[in-house]
């Protein structure tokens, strides 16, 4: 899609059903390679990243069957390539998932060097050391990664930063190794949970994913014929939940777990916000003028930066002066250059941004600059121009 038009102005009321979790499903699409044979994914969502790792597994001898939209079974029985497409694998960030899983199953993978958001340096060396470690042999040759190895070995693996692609990554090049391997300083985000979950469906032995050691015990083998559900998306539901206060609207946001939003519910109640949880939905409505806040960043459980930039919009128009720390991402404030064109008054200062509060915001030509800085603007376009 090239451009969206909003004409702004009009709370948000209503319902809306959350999709599977992105973040989690495009772990969970390489992982099925460590099945020989099938299983059945629901609940992915509709996005490109998924049609297209479905298409790289293709390419190493899976077979796909698109039961709906949400839904794909998976046959992994022939899988008789080792070299994923450069063309496909450059298109997003998490087609390094592949390299854990093709270890586990192959012991041999070959696949470009990982596209995705321009959020400054994301380096691989956490995923390159885990995989050291289990005895494997990464080269990095010609914008391609090479990981081989005679054989996986079980160790303890001690992470030198929380890393979830590199956590997921060494779990799934575990699950077929030789003895115990235990990733030490571990990340805890709820997707990493979901895919240990479905490994675990399948008769793998992991213990811990959630908290910050994981003891993944070595199988011989996967079971067959797994069927299995994809959580859903926080950052999907976090976002409705500020796009409610930014508009001034009243939403109720069903299919979601509310535990996995309990740090944004304490700011958002924190600056005037209401939030009620019950059972798997949560109710988000605006009543009052907002106040400022500070937030920083930081790995799960504390405020996530793929929600940095939505909370933005709402802290741009909140009262007072609001501060944001970004720990994760160097590049992830471009938004806020784009809220500074729609009347914001944001002042960037290295890893921190500084937020003047405005009445409102005014419609204008922005562009985005990634995934979570479009949902924002998209908000901001929304909020824009309404009657106080």
């Amino acid at each position: 899609m090239e451009k969206l038009v909003i004409n702004g102005g009009t709370p948000l009321q209503g319902e809306v059903k959350i999709i599977g979790a992105k973040n989690s499903a495009v772990a969970l699409l390489p992982a099925t390679l460590l099945i020989k044979g099938i299983c059945t994914i629901n609940n992915l969502p509709n996005i490109s990243d998924i049609k297209i790792s479905c298409q790289i597994l293709e390419k190493l001898g899976s077979k796909i069957t698109w039961n709906n939209k949400n839904s794909v079974t998976i046959d992994n029985t022939n899988i008789f390539n080792t070299v994923a497409p450069l063309d496909l694998t450059s298109q997003f960030r998490a087609s390094y998932y592949l390299l854990g899983a093709m270890l586990g199953r192959c012991k041999q993978i070959e696949v470009g060097l990982p596209g995705g958001c321009n959020l400054g340096p994301r380096p691989i060396d956490q995923h390159i050391k885990g995989f050291e470690c289990l005895g494997a042999t990464v080269d990095l040759l010609q914008g391609k990664m090479i990981a081989s190895a005679k054989k996986l070995v079980g160790t303890v693996i001690y992470m030198d930063i929380v890393s979830v692609g590199a956590t997921i990554n060494i779990m799934l090049a575990s699950v077929l190794a030789k003895g115990t391997t235990v990733i030490e300083h571990a990340a805890k985000e709820p997707h990493i949970v979901d895919v240990a979950n479905f490994l675990n469906s399948a008769g793998a032995k992991i213990i811990g994913a959630g908290t910050d050691t994981i003891k993944i015990t070595g199988v011989k083998s996967l079971k067959n014929n797994i069927t299995y559900s994809v959580v859903p998306d926080q950052i999907e539901a976090g976002t409705f939940m500020l796009a409610a206060l930014a508009t001034h609207g009243d939403i109720t946001i069903r299919n979601c777990i509310p535990e996995h939003l309990d740090c944004l519910t304490s700011k958002i109640i924190e600056i005037g916000g209401n939030v009620e949880y019950n059972n798997d939905t949560i109710h988000v409505w605006y009543d009052k003028k907002l106040s400022k806040t500070s937030i920083t960043t930081m790995p799960y459980p504390g405020f996530p930066t793929d929600l940095q930039a939505q909370m933005g919009v709402v802290l741009a128009l909140a009262d007072g002066t609001s501060i944001i720390n970004e720990n994760i991402w160097d590049s992830r404030f471009q938004y806020t250059a784009e809220l500074n064109k729609m009347g914001a008054q944001i002042t960037v200062q290295g890893k921190s941004a500084i937020f003047e509060g405005v009445e409102n915001l005014n419609g204008a030509t922005v562009f985005s600059s990634d995934l979570r800085a479009g949902a924002a603007l998209i908000i901001a376009g929304i909020a824009a121009n309404r009657n106080n």
